[in-house]
């Protein structure tokens, strides 16, 4: 494969992965390829990394796609740093481990001999046959054999010969050692996902090896973790949201007629008011409130959503927020200022009146929402409803929304399942979408899209 071959299909890959690449930082990428050595890797990846990599959090998967479609080597021991000490292929195994021992207490100047001895070990132990002249390769084999985790107390017992236990020295060796352990194992990986693009396609391997950013994660299928991070993500986007629609209000409605400056202006006309004038309208931050599927079937999308309505309690005058399954019940209370927001989840599904029996009815939870709260929306209220529609063929309750929406000032509905999937089984995302326009909303880059969409 040619390097302009390697090129395009790194850029193509970077971008499947969601990593925001345009044509022009391709190019620049290219100019930065003729001023530095094309034999020096990290070169090469330091020139990609600083044209194409926008933001920190993209870093490993660029680095992961980057050591697939510009690997070290081609061949387990072959090519410069090659491993030292024992016969990776013959030696025994707690030879090798003796050799692991030595890497992992380096204090860094030996990256190249490790990698080195992590493709030679991915060589020795990753093999695993899968059927006839076929094989796979495995990580697991690699550590089980090796074992580094099971090394730290012989190293820090050798690093702190005569030295107290429990101080700093113990710390620093403890970390230094955990980083170089980490290091392998980064390394193994690696070299078996080179191997296994070797013989599958490197594109093949490169649309399972990464996982989208942050910004890209499908709201139905993020994790625990995943919502810790996105914490740092929603006040930027409840501030963003906020001025949206306050944008909105102000530019919408023109103040009330000011009655005595358009007759005053009229006086050099004749009379005759060919100018008028309005009083300006009073600074206003717009009400909120939520509408929120709390089913299992979005369960994570609803963790995000309560995410963001806790975050938007600072941005406007009043936000009022209710969930529903096939009732549904007011749970602003668990959302009050100070409050932490895995407690205040925890609360809300313990305590809150949500669920009748089970199964997620839409109409249903509109009716009882407009008979306990039609109070809640007004012509000061943006509407947000936040649900994928889905009603277990149950009645919609449409003209019931028709009120609401007509009471509110503005409403929105954000749907976090795919559009090609509105409308199947028990989706009624058509009906509802005109009665409320509806958006499909997967992740955080659609909903910061929508938000900009609404100036």
């Amino acid at each position: 494969m040619s390097l302009l071959d390697r090129h395009v299909g790194f850029v193509h890959a970077l971008r499947e992965a969601g990593l925001p690449v345009s044509l022009a930082e391709g190019l620049d990428a290219v100019r930065a390829m003729e001023v530095i050595d094309l034999t020096e890797r990290e070169s090469l990846r330091a020139a990609y990394a600083a044209t194409l990599v926008k933001r920190p959090s993209y870093r490993p998967g660029f680095d992961t796609l980057f050591d697939l479609w510009f690997p070290a080597s081609t061949t387990g021991l072959s090519g410069p740093g090659r491993a030292t000490g024992p016969d990776p292929q013959s030696a025994e195994v707690p030879e090798l481990r003796d050799r692991l021992a030595e890497l992992l207490a380096d204090a860094g100047d030996s990256i190249g001999e490790m990698n080195a001895f992590a493709r030679a070990m991915v060589e020795r132990f990753g093999r695993q046959p899968a059927g006839p002249g076929r094989q796979n390769w495995f990580s697991y084999p690699v550590m089980r054999a090796l074992s580094p985790e099971t090394l730290m107390a012989r190293l820090l017992a050798e690093v702190l010969t005569g030295q107290e236990r429990g101080g700093m020295a113990e710390k620093v060796a403890r970390q230094r050692i955990t980083r170089n352990i980490k290091r392998f194992e980064e390394a193994v990986s690696t070299d078996v996902r080179r191997r296994i693009a070797e013989d599958s396609g490197i594109e093949r391997i490169a649309r399972s090896a990464v996982r989208p950013p942050l910004e890209h994660l499908d709201f139905l299928r993020i994790t625990r973790e995943d919502l810790a991070r996105l914490r740092r993500e929603v006040h930027p986007l409840a501030r963003r949201l906020a001025a949206r629609l306050t944008v909105k209000h102000r530019l919408g409605h023109r103040g009330r007629l000011d009655f005595r400056r358009t007759v005053r202006a009229s006086l050099s006309t004749g009379g005759v008011p060919l100018t008028t004038f309005n009083r300006p309208r009073r600074p206003h931050k717009p009400e909120l409130v939520i509408l929120c599927d709390t089913s299992d079937s979005v369960a994570s999308f609803a963790h995000f959503t309560l995410l963001l309505t806790y975050a938007l309690r600072e941005q406007f005058t009043k936000v009022r927020a209710f969930g529903f399954v096939d009732t549904v019940d007011e749970i602003t209370r668990f959302f009050v200022p100070g409050a932490d927001v895995a407690e205040a989840m925890t609360r809300l599904t313990k305590e809150a009146d949500m669920v009748r029996f089970g199964r997620t009815n839409y109409g249903h939870a509109f009716e009882r929402f407009a008979e306990r709260y039609g109070d809640a929306v007004g012509p000061k209220t943006s509407l947000l409803i936040l649900g994928d529609a889905r009603s277990n063929y149950q009645p919609p309750a449409l003209e019931t929304l028709k009120r609401l929406s007509a009471g509110a000032r503005h409403a929105y509905w954000l749907n976090p399942e795919p559009l090609a999937q509105w409308d199947s089984g028990d989706s009624v995302a058509t009906a509802y979408g005109t009665v409320v326009p509806m958006y499909e909303c997967r992740n955080v880059a659609q909903l910061a899209a929508f938000i900009e969409d609404l100036a």
